[in-house]
């Protein structure tokens, strides 16, 4: 699917609609099992986070998970142009998150191509933040949306993070955390 988004990106003009295309035609090769090992996974991978967080990290990463049905049934027509420098620099990032999981036996390579799929849908196409209004993080931060405007409470301290799709969310930092 990236190898297909980067012809894209390389375009002068990328539309809306195209890019939902392409999302859209790799959403709907996942099934309910799919997202079921995914969810496992993420259960699984939730056993290492402190039991008062546990539960809500679990509901964010499933939730984010089945937004996949989302984009699969996305007929909406969608008017304007994807920013074809800023999905280039997201399709980069994507790309080495996969190089860095391709060897990691414990990782469905499933939830990083639904991972992909959806956050580039948010960000290009619903012009929202990857992760949804009111998604809670540790402390008690949540993403918020003021006016036009979405921020993030852990967007800063991803910056580092290789694995964090962050640095093409359209979320800015919540000054206040």
């Amino acid at each position: 699917m990236l190898d297909k988004l980067k012809s894209l990106s390389l375009q002068d003009q990328t539309s809306k609609d195209q890019l939902l295309c392409v999302l859209r035609e790799d959403a709907r090769k996942f099934n309910f099992i799919d997202i079921q090992q995914c969810s496992l996974q993420i259960q699984q991978e939730a056993e290492c986070i402190h039991t008062s967080y546990k539960k809500e990290y679990i509901k964010a990463e499933i939730g984010f998970l089945i937004r996949i049905r989302e984009v699969k049934n996305d007929n909406f027509h969608y008017m304007g142009l994807v920013d074809v420098e800023e999905l280039d620099t997201a399709i980069d990032i994507l790309k080495e998150q996969e190089k860095m999981v391709e060897d990691m036996e414990e990782m469905n390579p499933a939830i990083l191509q639904i991972y992909s799929i959806i956050s580039l849908y948010t960000t290009f196409i619903k012009d929202e933040p990857i992760h949804q209004v009111g998604t809670l993080f540790p402390g008690g931060f949540t993403v918020k949306k003021e006016g036009d405007k979405y921020t993030c409470p852990v967007k800063d301290n991803n910056d580092e993070n290789p694995l964090a799709l962050c640095p093409f969310c359209i979320a800015e930092q919540d000054e206040e955390v």
